[in-house]
């Protein structure tokens, strides 16, 4: 390892202790993400764009449906996507989310669901729901990859020394400098997704295109900064030499591009 390279700090996982009660800093950005909905959410409706789309009492009421979307699809997704064979000898441990875990590819399934529920029940069209919520997101997300930099988990592949960001993850069990991929995603799929999605919701859209826009930049900076994260270790690289991350994306980027599409040939 070369002296100038950067060492993962190793911040301690649970920020605060209040006797046997222990808070994590993953789960604070939890609340971070869910308070970023609710203050965003107040934002948004009062702008043109998204005024007519939902109130506050919806709001509240869709974030309860979404934190029960985003936790038991998180943890079904990564079930049955990451482990399934491990998961069907211990089914006992399914549920067992304390253990760590969790898939953004199944949360977003979970709070599909959660949306679609909410907009049966409000008798509402289910891309009304979404385009008010997709601009939302990307800040939550990006409080997650902090998360997952703090935790020192989720590291990137190795990587040239000089480069001069590159990191060593103690965690990884080796010296190697590696790329901080949870920052990339955190950066991509967070923030900058978080700026072209607000931007472009600001003015009225047609119908679907706000989420078909959020479906498409998500699956587009997923891909791209898979290339720097490293593979989980039970699984490597499958075909083509891409990642369980980069597959589960592919069908985020053909399903968004088909939304925009149908939703400006719609709107003329």
């Amino acid at each position: 390892m070369a002296p100038s390279v950067l060492v993962h700090p190793q911040f301690d996982p649970i920020a605060i202790s209040l006797g046997p009660l222990a808070i994590r800093w993953y789960g604070l950005m939890y609340l971070v993400a869910f308070a970023a909905v609710l203050i965003l959410g107040r934002l948004r409706m009062k702008s043109s764009a998204g005024s007519s789309a939902m109130d506050a009492r919806g709001l509240d009421d869709l974030l309860l449906f979404g934190v029960i979307g985003v936790v038991l699809g998180g943890r079904l997704g990564y079930v049955l996507f990451y482990k399934p064979s491990y998961y069907l000898q211990h089914p006992e441990e399914i549920l067992a989310v304390w253990q760590g875990g969790m898939a953004f590819h199944g949360g977003m399934l979970g709070v599909i669901a959660a949306m679609g529920f909410f907009a049966w029940r409000r008798r509402i069209e289910f891309f009304r729901v979404a385009d008010f919520i997709a601009p939302l997101v990307p800040l939550g997300l990006a409080a997650g990859r902090l998360g997952n930099f703090i935790n020192g988990e989720l590291w990137g592949r190795p990587t040239e020394a000089t480069l001069p960001w590159a990191m060593v993850f103690p965690q990884a069990g080796d010296l190697l400098a590696r790329h901080p991929s949870q920052l990339y995603q955190m950066l991509l799929e967070g923030l900058l997704l978080f700026v072209v999605l607000w931007r472009f919701s600001a003015r009225p859209r047609p119908l679907g295109a706000v989420s078909g826009l959020f479906l498409l930049g998500y699956g587009l900076a997923r891909f791209l900064a898979e290339f720097a994260r490293e593979p989980d270790a039970f699984l490597g690289v499958l075909s083509l030499g891409l990642s369980m991350g980069q597959w589960l994306s592919l069908p985020m980027i053909m399903v968004g591009a088909l939304i925009l599409m149908w939703s400006y040939r719609r709107s003329k």
